[in-house]
């Protein structure tokens, strides 16, 4: 019997959800933590004050990174379930007029009337639902988020991601921190943009260039904060 599935082509799309968690936490973890080093640093003659921000930055971030995850993802997941629901009573109170619904989406696909027809009524007859969700809603398996692994995905990469900078502050030395801080930084990033775009399949140098970009604005920004403000620790 032929296997459909050794012909199909890989595709990346279906890690998109917690790829872009795993990203979206593992780089603020970098520049979050790295930023608040940075900051405190431009301030600062010792170490401990430095050690002390970005821990209770690692901490509260991490746990902020998988909470809001969680929430923006929940509410999501809760607009889609309201959607399939009220389109379950709909196909329930007005079968043949979703089914017509269903045929004008396939014709502004491109299918001629006659076969956009016999298309809604084949799917209609196998998965009503199904179809109006996929179609109608645009609500399918890889698109439909998930949110504890949003949650955990984020969270996670976010300590991480967190904890690499961490580790400079622990061992760089305390009047050039800032500059170790940076320059680690951005190393880092690189890493993750090569990383992420690997995973997802997509261009490399153009996620690296992406990602250094925004997170050099991020510290620059917080280091001059931090030497405008800065007093002696």
């Amino acid at each position: 019997m032929l296997n459909i599935d050794n012909y199909l082509e890989p595709h990346y799309i279906h890690r998109s959800n917690w790829l872009r968690a795993a990203v979206l936490g593992a780089n603020d973890g970098i520049i979050s933590i790295s930023s608040i080093a940075i900051g405190v640093a431009a301030a600062s003659s010792t170490r401990e004050p430095i050690v002390l921000a970005t821990l209770a930055g690692l901490v509260a971030g991490a746990l902020s990174m998988a909470a809001g995850e969680y929430v923006s993802v929940s509410s999501q997941t809760d607009t889609e379930k309201a959607d399939i629901a009220r389109e379950a009573e709909e196909l329930k109170a007005m079968p043949e007029e979703e089914q017509k619904i269903l045929a004008q989406i396939y014709e502004r696909r491109g299918l001629k009337p006659e076969t956009a027809a016999q298309v809604a009524k084949e799917l209609t007859a196998k998965d009503a639902l199904g179809a109006h969700v996929r179609d109608e809603l645009g609500i399918n398996e890889i698109s439909q988020a998930n949110p504890i692994q949003a949650a955990i995905a984020s969270g996670a990469a976010f300590t991480i991601g967190g904890v690499l900078p961490l580790l400079v502050v622990l061992f760089a030395p305390v009047l050039q921190m800032e500059y170790f801080l940076y320059g680690a930084a951005i190393f880092f990033l690189m890493l993750l943009g090569g990383i992420a775009a690997k995973t997802g399949g997509s261009g490399v140098i153009k996620a690296i260039v992406r990602i250094t970009i925004w997170g050099t604005m991020a510290m620059g920004l917080t280091a001059l904060v931090g030497y405008f403000f800065g007093v002696a620790v």
